[in-house]
């Protein structure tokens, strides 16, 4: 129970007891007079609970989400929860602001997800800045794959056989190139599936896994050292660089480790589990259309899908770069309240027209020498395509000014 106030008894006591006035108290404690009259009247009207310490909370929060809102945030976190999805408070911001029309901070989630009861505690963790993070700057520059277990349930019930998922992934886009489940994940496999990938995807300029034995054999015995299995044999006739992971830095590989606990999490959240490997490829076929086309990802600008950006960017391409003369680049901007973009081209700034109407629109400009691309950044769109003239800052959107014009009659 909170203690009454010190110096409001004694301004009480010196009003009531000693009968001074407002102003002889206001003057002898060192407080407002304004303050000494609304205590007086207070204790008047309410006695000594007028003494007690009172709330500082507003009475009106005009800025405060509404219940509607607070219970749509509670909804979509059981919904996606359900489905085995992420539902932390940025994939709910982006729910609520594709879905609902509703832009509600992730700070503002976390508070309401906390007083719901729905967020459980976890000891800290080692801070992201500690990490050195890396990431691809074209789709197919370079593709990680690693392989997971799975354990089948029988139709009874009980615990089926383990078998093993392997998977392909875009570096750059997080894009799931190729998911596929087999009873033991072996180097011919390896190379059938990448072979796979190859004929829907096109070639990648590397590949990045750790050193299991499906992928490489150059931390086997002395008596295999210098040697290759057929998936590296593969790479080397493609021109593919091949990278691997240091023993014991799993992170390097982490966008596959990541997607394979997506993924898992998404499979033991199914009603109904799968009892073989058919039913088991049915299931990861529904995922992997999820994950690439509808699922937000956390990672990519804007909390846009990987189908958005592995689409609508330009393609990266093994061996040797092409034309060394050839200037490419990708830039990420957004346009301005004028509907433009900047560039800067030999030393010199240039302002691309886009439209004000996709002002504030976050935008991915994809650059050849003076060919220029500029994509939406959520969702592929391919705003504007034009060759620069590098002799003029502002290049028009070639749209006629003013109003339209009506057609003849």
């Amino acid at each position: 129970m909170p203690q009454p106030s010190s110096k409001a008894r004694l301004v009480i006591t010196a009003l009531f007891v000693d009968h001074q006035t407002p102003a002889e108290v206001a003057a002898r404690y060192g407080v407002h007079r304004a303050w000494v009259y609304k205590l007086k009247a207070r204790f008047e009207a309410e006695g000594e609970t007028a003494l007690e310490p009172r709330s500082r909370r507003p009475r009106t929060s005009p800025a405060a989400l509404s219940a509607v809102v607070v219970d749509l945030i509670v909804r979509v976190r059981m919904e996606l929860t359900d489905a085995g999805l992420d539902a932390g408070p940025e994939t709910i911001a982006w729910h609520l602001q594709h879905h609902h029309g509703h832009q509600v901070s992730r700070s503002t989630i976390s508070r309401h997800l906390t007083a719901a009861g729905l967020v459980t505690p976890e000891p800290k963790k080692r801070p992201k800045s500690s990490y050195v993070r890396f990431q691809a700057s074209m789709p197919n520059e370079t593709w990680q794959s690693d392989f997971t277990h799975y354990r089948l349930t029988r139709p009874d019930g009980r615990p089926g056989v383990d078998v093993e998922i392997i998977s392909w992934l875009d570096d750059c886009t997080r894009y799931a190139l190729h998911v596929s489940a087999h009873p033991r994940i072996t180097t011919p496999i390896v190379v059938t599936t990448f072979r796979g990938a190859l004929a829907r995807h096109g070639i990648p300029a590397s590949t990045l896994t750790d050193n299991g034995m499906v992928y490489t054999v150059r931390l086997a015995g002395h008596g295999r050292r210098g040697g290759k299995n057929s998936f590296e044999a593969e790479l080397s006739r493609r021109h593919i660089v091949q990278k691997n992971s240091r023993p014991g830095h799993p992170t390097t590989c982490g966008k596959a480790e990541r997607f394979q606990q997506t993924m898992k999490k998404w499979l033991r959240a199914q009603p109904v589990q799968p009892s073989t490997i058919v039913e088991l490829q049915a299931h990861l076929d529904l995922f992997v259309d999820e994950y690439n086309h509808r699922r937000p990802h956390r990672s990519l600008p804007h909390r846009a899908t990987p189908a958005t950006l592995y689409d609508s960017m330009p393609k990266a391409l093994p061996g040797p770069a092409t034309d060394p003369e050839t200037h490419e680049r990708i830039r990420h901007d957004r346009v301005d309240k004028a509907g433009s973009v900047t560039l800067r081209h030999n030393s010199r700034l240039h302002h691309l027209g886009i439209g004000r109407t996709h002002a504030g629109t976050y935008v991915i400009l994809l650059v050849q020498d003076l060919q220029i691309r500029v994509v939406n950044a959520a969702t592929g769109e391919l705003l504007r395509e034009l060759i620069l003239d590098p002799n003029r800052d502002y290049q028009p959107t070639e749209t006629p000014k003013g109003p339209a014009r009506r057609p003849p009659k």
